[in-house]
């Protein structure tokens, strides 16, 4: 069981509680720090001006609200910013963010009562997830849409889904004996005030992209074994001597992957063979194409940027965004602008970019595999049949084609989109949301291009009937994707192939 509150959570806690089903407890002494939270708040607001307390709400702060209509105000709020449209996110991205939402309140920073922490630590557990919607939020005074529908459900309204259904609120509430939250002060504004969709979906985006760049350097790996690259360009000696962290983590990777394999070679047992040099025209070609001996220089930033992304969005995890700001230890409350989404926001779009350029280098070595013209080693489309006759692989290089240039049109940044909004109050925003939800995106695309080269791969493994001499790493990659894609030649629809393969990468654990 994990303790929320207390300490710093890390991707692998989010992970934990998110991927594995991990439950979740308050940490008690936070919960005390809570409650003093909350107790200091209605202590000082008495006769004092504050916002979200005894005031509108935007620009609509300029008015009092009565001491008998206070409650009735964070009510008010709620249902009226449970507003979003389009699609329902899919509850792993919900789950995330009520972790993330219930990390920020425990910072105790937010003066809400210990019910609502606890209420929302139930909820999590028992996977009873708000039915919350990706369009709403313009990540400004953070994700205050997508926020309000969370909200909606904790005092009981809604929907929820439930088991895999859409259910009422009220219903799986009775059905579990819920309880649900009475507002005390100011919890309607404390839910909906803050990062916490972007910062969940975000973090959600990185512990993928992680995954999708091993399995991008995997199948860099073995495409550089059944072409016989040379091992140079993947060695310490050649990458130690340009300083980025992740050209040469990505270098380390490929090294370890390669390690034994009998299909790579190496440069002074070839090329640097004296009787070499008589040749007017090398059999051996000198260098491989970029999208092979290049592979530590394109994923290396890729690394660097989601390390960058992951320092970025988990520190936002543990901050406190919510506005004003409770600070019960120094007995103040101070009004500013922490449910801002920037950091999040622009961490996004660098990430997105990056994934895009995993797509592209994976589309690019895909297209090299089906191009005989280029590779002179595997016939066209990797057609194991008969030529003119059948198709082999031709099909699906259109729908990775189609793939990569979605995620290049996605990839156009949010952060500098900001429409202003709430009659100019906000007239810078983050879209952070919007964002993490195009990155998402961007990282489903890329997952499904990368299934594509797989299988292109494992027709050329058969093809070359090498498998015998990949590497540990490859080979058992090779046998584990041929278990639910057996080879082929004969044509036939392959749509259904894609998706297992896909459906493996997300969830298989990389060797390495």
């Amino acid at each position: 069981m994990l303790q929320v509150g207390g300490k710093a959570l890390t991707l692998d806690d989010f992970y934990q509680v998110i991927f594995k089903n991990t439950a979740i407890v308050p940490n008690e002494q936070a919960l005390e720090k809570v409650e003093a939270s909350f107790n200091f708040l209605g202590n000082f607001s008495s006769n004092k001006l504050i916002y979200g307390i005894n005031t509108g709400f935007g620009p609509m702060a300029q008015y009092k609200v009565s001491d008998e209509n206070r409650l009735q105000l964070q009510y008010n709020l709620i249902r009226s910013h449970a507003s979003g449209g389009g699609n329902l996110m899919q509850p792993q991205l919900v789950k995330a963010l009520m972790l993330a939402r219930l990390n920020s309140f425990m910072q105790a920073h937010s003066g809400v009562h210990p019910e609502l922490v606890n209420l929302l630590a139930e909820l999590i557990n028992k996977n009873v997830i708000p039915c919350i919607f990706e369009h709403g939020g313009v990540g400004a005074s953070g994700d205050l849409v997508q926020l309000a529908h969370l909200a909606l459900v904790l005092i009981g309204e809604g929907e929820v889904i439930c088991n895999g259904e859409v259910k009422s609120t009220a219903f799986v509430f009775e059905q579990l004996n819920i309880k649900p939250l009475q507002i005390h002060i100011r919890e309607g504004l404390a839910i909906i005030n803050g990062t916490s969709a972007m910062t969940g979906i975000g973090l959600l985006n990185i512990i993928r992209a992680k995954k999708l760049l091993g399995w991008s350097v995997m199948l860099s790996a073995m495409i550089n074994e059944v072409v016989g690259a040379f091992d140079d360009h993947y060695s310490h000696e050649l990458n130690r001597v340009k300083h980025h962290t992740g050209q040469n983590a990505v270098a380390s990777q490929l090294r370890e992957i390669l390690k034994n394999s009998q299909m790579t070679r190496s440069r002074s047992e070839h090329l640097y063979n004296p009787e070499n040099i008589d040749q007017e025209v090398f059999e051996d070609k000198v260098q491989e194409y970029y999208s092979l001996r290049c592979v530590t220089q394109i994923l290396g930033p890729v690394y660097d940027t989601i390390a960058q992304a992951e320092h970025v969005v988990v520190d936002e995890l543990n901050s406190v965004n919510d506005n004003p700001v409770i600070d019960h230890e120094n007995h103040n409350i101070f009004h500013g602008g922490n449910f801002h989404g920037d950091y999040v926001s622009l961490e996004m779009d660098k990430l997105k970019i990056a994934v895009t350029r995993v797509s592209m280098l994976s589309e690019r070595q895909l297209n090299y595999l089906l191009n005989d013209k280029l590779n002179q080693k595997f016939p066209p489309f990797l057609n194991l049949g008969v030529l003119g006759f059948n198709f082999g692989m031709q099909g699906m290089q259109f729908t990775a084609t189609s793939t990569v240039a979605e995620n290049q049109t996605l990839s156009y940044p949010m952060y500098v989109h900001s429409i202003p909004n709430n009659n100019d109050n906000q007239d810078i925003v983050s879209m952070g949301c919007n964002a993490a939800l195009l990155t998402k995106k961007v990282i489903d695309n890329s997952f499904e291009v990368l299934a594509i080269q797989a299988m292109t791969l494992l027709q050329a493994v058969d093809y070359l009937d090498c498998a015998n001499r990949l590497s540990n790493q490859t080979n058992k990659v090779y046998t584990d994707l041929r278990a639910i894609f057996p080879k082929f030649i004969e044509d036939k629809p392959k749509y259904q192939d894609l998706q297992q393969v896909k459906a493996y990468f997300e969830s298989a654990e990389l060797i390495s």
